[in-house]
């Protein structure tokens, strides 16, 4: 494969922190704070809502200009950023230079393993999509190795035109279904997919479209309320509780605009929420879970549609007044705010998110939902809950999972700049 694995030695701020409070200068220390202004700078040109000057960056960091122009230009030089041309002002002193992210940079992949497809998106250091497919296909209780190896295959036909461009390729993330011990595993659970104890990083690092790429793994809601969070960036949306429906549920909480995935990084299996200890046996062991009454399948058979049908089937039924179709969104309504009620008694956020197949359903599924949580949230009568469909509904998991590999670079942009150099 013509691409190179690059390193992603990410230091992180601390380094750079800890010199900052004892004011030491040694070179090392000098380095880290470098690199720690950098990442700094690069992120408010890749997060600004739009172009943005050096100066606006100095405002808004306290970094002295002197010192932004110095990092502007290191990330200029190595093809990161790129100017716009001037803009004059009306007032005196110097015109400003608008800055953006460099686009057909840097390509970061995102790949999911979906229980109905299986999926690539790559993104350049903008955010724009430069290259993606998605396949349909069932995957229920399909070996491990050979999903995996479609993937590779899927990722293969989708980034390699990509080294005909010349773009570097920072690392891929995978999106998955299931329990996953942080970063490289193993996947320890997805009861929809029927696998467990899979080292997926290893899989697909024996695959030779991979063998070179560092690989990366991950939740796929998880993933999901990551693209969300950098969507709603620029809206008043600091902390939300996001739940995907597909045919499994997921959920992922965004506090003060950071994700908390708990101390394993498990948290967030809403889907698994028991709402009826009585009801049918779940994929996971348990019963009554709230896949049961509200993932997919379940939502489609009780409506009487085909399971492999769009949503919009099911949207299209509820609009023109088919009985069962009301009736299944409304009993999954009812199930999603029992779930809801108890999470949102835990977690004090005034936000949910419904994301994957509920941001279409999201104005049929509210009136159940907010019915359970006016009858089971204490804090209901003094601060309602908003309910909001997904900002990012097209496979939000893989905009989440490329966009983690961005965040990669961004937490080490040296590492491209001496590339570069």
């Amino acid at each position: 494969m013509p691409f190179r694995r690059y390193g992603q030695d990410v230091t992180g701020g601390e380094g750079a922190v800890r010199a900052l409070r004892t004011g030491g200068a040694t070179p090392a220390r000098q380095a880290q704070l470098r690199e720690h202004n950098l990442g700094i700078v690069l992120g408010e040109i890749l997060h600004s809502p739009g172009p943005i000057s050096r100066a606006d960056i100095s405002g808004r960091t306290g970094l002295t200009r002197t010192t932004v122009s110095a990092l502007v230009d290191q990330l200029l030089q190595a093809g990161m950023v790129a100017e716009l041309p001037v803009v004059r002002s009306r007032t005196a002193g110097r015109p400003a230079v608008p800055l953006i992210p460099a686009t057909g940079t840097i390509a970061a992949v995102g790949l999911e393993v979906n229980v109905d497809y299986l999926g690539v998106r790559v993104l350049d250091l903008a955010g724009e999509v430069i290259a993606e497919r998605v396949v349909p296909g069932d995957h229920r209780r399909r070996e491990p190795a050979e999903v995996l190896g479609a993937l590779a295959d899927l990722f293969a036909a989708t980034v390699y035109p990509l080294s005909k461009r010349e773009i570097p390729l920072a690392g891929a993330c995978v999106a998955l279904p299931g329990l996953i011990d942080s970063g490289t595993g193993p996947l320890r659970i997805a009861p929809n997919l029927h696998w467990s104890g899979v080292d997926v990083v290893a899989l697909l690092a024996g695959q030779p479209a991979l063998h070179d790429v560092p690989i990366r793994i991950a939740n796929e809601a998880t993933l999901g309320a990551q693209a969300e969070n950098a969507a709603l960036r620029g809206a008043d949306v600091q902390s939300f509780l996001y739940v995907s429906g597909e045919i499994g549920i997921g959920g992922a909480i965004v506090l003060d605009r950071r994700l908390w995935a708990g101390s394993r990084g498990w948290g967030g299996e809403i889907g698994h929420t028991t709402v009826d200890p009585t009801g049918p046996e779940c994929g996971c062991g348990s019963t009554g879970c709230l896949e049961m009454f509200a993932g997919k399948d379940a939502l489609m058979s009780a409506a009487g549609l085909d399971r492999d049908l769009p949503v919009d089937a099911l949207v299209a039924a509820a609009t023109a007044g088919r009985k069962a179709a009301t009736r299944a969104i409304e009993d999954a309504g009812r199930a999603l705010g029992i779930a809801l009620s108890g999470a949102l008694n835990l977690l004090d956020v005034d936000t949910v998110v419904l994301g994957g197949l509920y941001a279409p359903l999201t104005d049929l599924l509210v009136p159940a939902v907010q019915e359970q949580l006016s009858r089971r949230v204490l804090a209901h009568p003094f601060a309602p809950v908003t309910i909001r469909p997904a900002v990012v509904t097209d496979h939000a998991a893989l905009t989440g999972a490329a966009r983690s590999v961005l965040d990669e670079v961004l937490a080490d942009p040296s590492t491209w700049i001496s590339r570069a150099g």
